[in-house]
Parts: structure tokens; C-alpha cells; sequence
């Protein structure tokens, strides 16, 4: 049977290499979602758990903040190098593999008694906690052409609601059981979510695997690069909306926990839930872009994006306008993720794993960016010189987007 209308509503199908229908309900899409979130959530526990992990294996300063460190150079080698599998390998057994080794890693970050083999463990969860992206191309490969947008929405909006929320959750998992706990549940978590997957997912998609040795398939990574304008163009959005994201949520507690607020930790995590609209904007992109309205959704967004910082400069006085900038810019922020990620998967649906590594890793260097300058510039020049950091990169995308979309035209209809 066809699908019509939305992905959360309708049924929809995809048929394997063996040629049997696989329905994609609600219930699998919502399921790829909360997968996505749970993987994601594990890169940014840690954050509000530095101090403690260190007390408790009496960590430096500098050893402790390797913790975070470690964990994103991790989860930037995962994208390079087993996101493209997605291509090459069953998908399913794919993601069930990295989840069930995820477990592992979660469970020797639990029991760590030395600071070597917490590194040793984040690292390796970075490494695996791609299977994020494995699991947005495989749901991206499921859904028919004219319903791809809101699919891809929809497991986004999981993503958004993973990492935005994962402070807020082991924070108060920690004050109630200890850093330790945070681990061992997501750990429990992740081994549940491998069972589910393993009995709903397909073995395959509609898209046979690449015929290409290991090598050849990272080689061609780096080739889509070179062929697909597209793909550049928005890999290069991808990167500035994420650094812009990154500005303000690396360093939005620094502000915060000084004066006049003085806001305890616990305060400060619940901006997270105030972040989740973004996860509106994933569902509400998915359907602009279904109806060929990428280029005015990237528009309007990227605008919003550097509307954001303005409110965002008035936080030391108004905790209201932080709120009114998180929203805007939250809102933004995925609107285009949403729109990149639809596009450039319809350029190669053969290539869906490859195409979305490969685009993910101008996430991380965006990501990382953002977070480096905003942190250090906070300390030289305040926040004001943050919000500023934050309006350049908004701007620069703002202005790609002005000086290419008469050349980059919305898909025709499919």
C-alpha cells in the first residue's frame, strides 16, 4: 500500500532487496526516533558530571575536561569511519552490533576505578554512539520520496530531545544514585532498545548495499565531496548552524552562575526542556520540505538564527529574553539540519550512509569550534563578545544562503 499524509499518521512501506513490503508505521518512526535520542544522550551525560567524576577518581582539572574531549574526537572518528558501513553493510545488523558494543562501553564506564580506563571507556562510547546517524539513514532510506521530509523530521526531533536533554537527566540521576548510575541505566537502556530493533527493523532497505571494499567506501566519502555541489553547500550550513549552537550552549552556564543569578546547576539544566521546541521545528521542517520549500524554510530559519542573538544579548538582565533567544535559535538550528539532511540523502539514496557521515563531520568541527572560541571568549571579552561570535556565524550562513539559493533551486516535486 501507498502512504499519503504524514509519517506519524499513515502507514507507509518499503521493500526490501528480497522484495517483501515493510510497513513503516508511526510506532517504527516514533521507535527510530527515541533510538536516536538515547544514542545521542550518551556524548553529553558527562557534562554536568565532570566535578564529580573527578573527586571520585582523583582526576586533575586538565585530566577531567580530556573526559569530554575524548568522547567527541570518538564520536568525529565514528562518522568517518562506521557511519559509511550504513552502505556497505546489512543495517540492521549493523546498528544492533554497535548497540550491543555500546553496552559494553557503558558498562566499563560505570565500573571505572581509574581515570585510564574512563577515558578509555568515553572514547570508545564516542566511537560507537554514531549509530545515531546509521539509524537516520536507515529510517531516511525506508521512507517513500514524498513523505522522506517528515521522517526525517521526526527522528530528528528525537536527536534534539536526546542531546538537549541529557544534561538535565543525569544531573539529577547523579544527585539521586551517584555518576555511576547514569551509565548503568543508559547501559540497561541501550541493551532493551538492541532487542526491540533487532525484532521491528527490516534486514534491509529498498537500496542494495554497495558493492565496494572498506577502503573504496571511505575513498568515496570523500569523492561525494567533490561531485555534489549540494552536498557542500549544505555541509557547510551544517557547520555554522552547529557552531552558532554551540556558542550558546557551551557557554550559557558561565553567565548564569554568576551574578545577579546565581543559578545552581540543577537551574541551568532546565533550559534544556525550554530547548525541545526545536524539536518542533523538526516535524514542521520535514513537511516544508516535502512540498519543495527548502530553500525559503533554509531562508527563514537562518534568519531566525541571527535574530536569536539579540534577544540573547539582554541574559545578564532578562532571564525572559534568554528564553524568547533559546527558543528562536533552537528552532532554527534544526529547521535547517532537518532540510540539509533531506536534501543530500535524495542526491545519492545509494550512498544515504556515506552522504550523511560525511555531513555530520562539519556537525562535529562546526560543534567544536563553537565551543573552543565561545568558552575562551567568554573569559577575555564576556558575554557580550559571545552573542557576537554567535550573530557572526548566524550571519555568514545567512549570507551563503542570499548569495546561492538562485543557484541551488528546490527539488521539483516528487
Amino acid at each position: 500500500m501507498s502512504g499519503n499524509g504524514e509519517a506519524g499518521t499513515p502507514r507507509t512501506e518499503a521493500r526490501n532487496v528480497e522484495g517483501s513490503a515493510f510497513v513503516l508505521s508511526r510506532g517504527t518512526v516514533i521507535l527510530f526516533a527515541v533510538a536516536c535520542g538515547a544514542a545521542v544522550a550518551n556524548v553529553y551525560f558527562s557534562q554536568p558530571l565532570l566535578v564529580t567524576m573527578g573527586h571520585d577518581l582523583a582526576m586533575s582539572p586538565a585530566l577531567i575536561g580530556s573526559v569530554v574531549t575524548l568522547t567527541h574526537v570518538g564520536y568525529g572518528l565514528g562518522l568517518f569511519f562506521l557511519v559509511p558501513l550504513g552502505d556497505l553493510a546489512d543495517r540492521r545488523r549493523l546498528i544492533v552490533a554497535q548497540l550491543v558494543l555500546l553496552v559494553g562501553a557503558l558498562a566499563v564506564i560505570a565500573a571505572a576505578h581509574t581515570a585510564v580506563i574512563l577515558l578509555a571507556g568515553m572514547a570508545v562510547m564516542g566511537l560507537l554512539a554514531v549509530v545515531t546517524q546509521t539509524l537516520v539513514a536507515f529510517a531516511t532510506s525506508l521512507a517513500p520520496p514524498a513523505m522522506r521530509g517528515r521522517v526525517v523530521g521526526v527522528v530528528t526531533s528525537g536527536v534534539v530531545i536526546g542531546i538537549l536533554l541529557a544534561r538535565t537527566a543525569s544531573g539529577l540521576m547523579a544527585d539521586l544514585a551517584g555518576w555511576r548510575s547514569v551509565y548503568l541505566t543508559s547501559a540497561l537502556l541501550t541493551a532493551l532498545l538492541a532487542l526491540v530493533l533487532y525484532r521491528v527493523l527490516p534486514s534491509h532497505s529498498d537500496a542494495p548495499p554497495a558493492s565496494l571494499r572498506y577502503g573504496q567506501l571511505l575513498r568515496s566519502t570523500i569523492a561525494l565531496f567533490a561531485e555534489e555541489r549540494l552536498l557542500r553547500l549544505r555541509a557547510l550550513y551544517g557547520l555554522l548552524i552547529f557552531a552558532a549552537f554551540s556558542t550558546l550552549w557551551s557557554s550559557i552556564a558561565l553567565p548564569l552562575s554568576e551574578g545577579p543569578y546565581f543559578l545552581p546547576h540543577s537551574a541551568i539544566g532546565v533550559l534544556g526542556l525550554i530547548g525541545v521546541a526545536g524539536a518542533l521545528a523538526a516535524t514542521v521542517a520535514g513537511r516544508l520540505n516535502d512540498r519543495g520549500l527548502s530553500q525559503r524554510t533554509t531562508g527563514i530559519a537562518l534568519t531566525l538564527l541571527a535574530a536569536s542573538w539579540l534577544p540573547l544579548a539582554f541574559t545578564r538582565s532578562s532571564l525572559w529574553a534568554l528564553v524568547v533567544g533559546v527558543i528562536l535559535l533552537d528552532l532554527a538550528v534544526q529547521a535547517v539540519h532537518v532540510t540539509n539532511q533531506t536534501l543530500i540523502y535524495a542526491l545519492r539514496p545509494d550512498a544515504g550512509s556515506r552522504l550523511i557521515g560525511g555531513y555530520m563531520v562539519f556537525y562535529s568541527i562546526g560543534s567544536a569550534t563553537g565551543a573552543i572560541a565561545a568558552t575562551s571568549l567568554y573569559t577575555v571579552a564576556g558575554w557580550g563578545a559571545v552573542c557576537t561570535l554567535g550573530a557572526a556565524f548566524s550571519c555568514l550562513g545567512l549570507a551563503l544562503w542570499a548569495f546561492t539559493r538562485r543557484s541551488t533551486p528546490d527539488p521539483v516535486g516528487k
